[in-house]
């Protein structure tokens, strides 16, 4: 029988997930389809539930209901868990429902891909503190990132995130990230800030900002935001969200199938897609 999986959010429109990985299943002749689902928040609870009678086989997760939905989950793995941030949730033989997050370690993926891994001493800013910024935080942390700072419009939300990790960390407000700016080497933007039809505001000025610093943002359409359209035009390298659009949702899909996907591929075809060269 067909399989079929989904990606819920609110907005969703904007999502190439559907695209991406119906191109996998189609390119490994696996008979199933994936579909995206509007949800608002206070319809949460039920249409994991309609979703679940219906039998769906996995979905995926994204904002803003990447920690609302843990407590409609059966089971969380680990580092989901730790990350209190769920972004994969894939549907057990019995019917139970299980999390994982990809976000965190898609993002490092990504970014070393681009810049290699020899950046893990460097001062980090995470920019943001919803439920992406924890992973990535989390992630960072245990892949050897030992200097991380989160800066939020709520400085005491960045503090929780702060108080968790293992090791110390500093929240600071958006005003105290804009005057420090020139102190850090990689700058992760994990706010919908720049997502297309939605705000195309800068979260901060960038007057301070480096040209020798990496600028990542987990936006991928489009695929220059104005946070690194604006970085660019300081000389700072960066870092588009496709790259960790696609290796979070190829965890995923390994999550789901036992299968590892071509990236490379359909790295190119989004890319063409979003009107990228």
């Amino acid at each position: 029988m067909k399989k079929w999986y989904a990606v819920i959010g609110n907005p969703i429109g904007h999502s190439m997930s559907p695209f991406m990985h119906n191109s996998w299943f189609s390119q490994m002749e696996i008979d199933a389809t994936y579909i995206p689902i509007q949800v608002i928040e206070e319809d949460l609870d039920r249409a994991v539930s309609s979703m679940n009678l219906l039998g769906i086989s996995g979905f995926n997760v994204t904002i803003p209901h990447k920690e609302k939905i843990i407590p409609l989950l059966d089971i969380l793995d680990p580092m989901a868990e730790k990350m209190g941030a769920v972004n994969t949730v894939v549907r057990l033989e019995d019917g139970r429902l299980k999390g994982f997050n990809t976000d965190g370690l898609g993002f490092v993926r990504s970014l070393e891909e681009v810049v290699g891994d020899q950046l893990k001493s460097e001062e980090v800013l995470i920019i943001g503190a919803g439920g992406a910024a924890r992973g990535i935080a989390f992630a960072l942390e245990t892949l050897g990132y030992s200097h991380l700072t989160i800066c939020n419009r709520t400085v005491e939300k960045a503090g929780a995130i702060c108080s968790e990790l293992e090791q110390k960390a500093a929240a600071i407000s958006l005003q105290q990230a804009s005057e420090q700016l020139n102190q850090f080497k990689i700058i992760i933007q994990t706010t919908p800030a720049g997502l297309k039809n939605g705000d195309f505001s800068l979260p901060f000025s960038i007057e301070k900002l480096n040209s020798t610093a990496i600028v990542a943002d987990i936006v991928y359409n489009p695929l220059m935001t104005p946070f690194l359209e604006a970085a660019s035009q300081k000389g700072a390298t960066t870092v588009s969200g496709l790259g960790m659009f696609v290796h979070q949702g190829a965890l995923a899909f390994n999550y789901w199938t036992g299968q590892s996907p071509d990236l490379l591929a359909v790295k190119k075809q989004l890319i063409e897609n979003l009107g990228g060269n």
